[in-house]
């Protein structure tokens, strides 16, 4: 999957003219090192062959069986994991956060659920929104939408929790799991994406979904408000960073494999850092 490529051409992982796998500095452009060290190529093939669309939704659903699994298969919690199982793996939140400065459960919380609708909804706007996003942006900067926009939305609720704590609605999460945060801010992309390009189709989807989803959020009890509104101004803030106006680089799938790669270092700081505190 990420054999180098030695010899020949590749594209410049910048202005994407064909530059020697060996050159120094792209004639084009300037940039130093254009093919990535030969693993350009390689870097171009996850994006687009491979597929960064089921990999979220496939980790989404496997991470969720997971939990089940570790929280035990009994009445109680057949379909819902146990909450020590969840800040095990890396519920985030005001307690999390700030309680047990457990910071990095921003970047996991998103991958995790606390029931099966939960998760199913979840996995269903992921299945419709994330190829939209992936098709107007490219795959690895949907990836980078929809991790920063987790973040945002989670740093939101935390510290919602910690000022609001109490208040109806708008009080933030003590804990908090679920991907709506990076599913707001593929909506949020997409609100921008339509400003960006004159596309009213696309902005009123957005806005439209995001509205919808977010009066169902004040409606019924549970919900985090906060990771909502945070995740939506994550993804609109990225988008505008990575501007769909220009095409995707392999810089792009570079980071948004860093992006997977301190998720997963997340996950691992989780375990380490919670088996003390679940088994006590």
């Amino acid at each position: 999957m990420f054999k180098r490529q030695t010899e020949g051409s590749v594209i410049c992982t910048s202005c994407g003219v064909l530059v020697g796998v060996r050159d120094e500095t792209c004639y084009n452009c300037g940039r130093r090192n254009p093919g990535m060290w030969g693993y350009g190529p390689a870097l171009r093939r996850l994006g687009h062959d491979m597929g960064f669309v089921p990999f979220v939704i496939g980790a989404t659903v496997t991470l969720y069986v997971v939990s089940l699994l570790l929280s035990g298969m009994n009445m109680q919690t057949m379909l819902s994991p146990s909450t020590p199982i969840l800040f095990l793996l890396g519920a985030s939140g005001t307690i999390p956060v700030f309680e047990f400065d457990r910071w990095w459960t921003v970047l996991t919380a998103g991958w995790l659920h606390a029931g099966v609708l939960h998760v199913l909804f979840n996995v269903l706007w992921i299945r419709q929104l994330a190829p939209a996003v992936a098709d107007l942006y490219g795959p690895g900067r949907m990836v980078i939408i929809y991790t920063a926009a987790g973040v945002v939305g989670f740093v939101a609720s935390s510290v919602a929790g910690l000022y609001l704590a109490g208040v109806p609605i708008i009080g933030g999460g003590g804990f908090s799991v679920g991907a709506s945060a990076p599913i707001f801010g593929l909506l949020g992309a997409l609100f921008y994406y339509g400003r960006r390009t004159g596309n009213s189709h696309v902005r009123e989807a957005g806005l439209q979904y995001a509205l919808f989803l977010g009066v169902f959020g004040l409606i019924f009890p549970g919900i985090d408000n906060w990771a909502h509104a945070g995740g939506f101004a994550g993804g609109f803030l990225t988008g505008a960073i990575l501007d769909p106006m220009t095409r995707e680089r392999i810089d792009h799938l570079a980071m948004a494999v860093g992006c997977l790669a301190i998720t997963v270092l997340a996950f691992i700081a989780s375990i380490i850092d919670g088996l003390p505190v679940v088994m006590q």
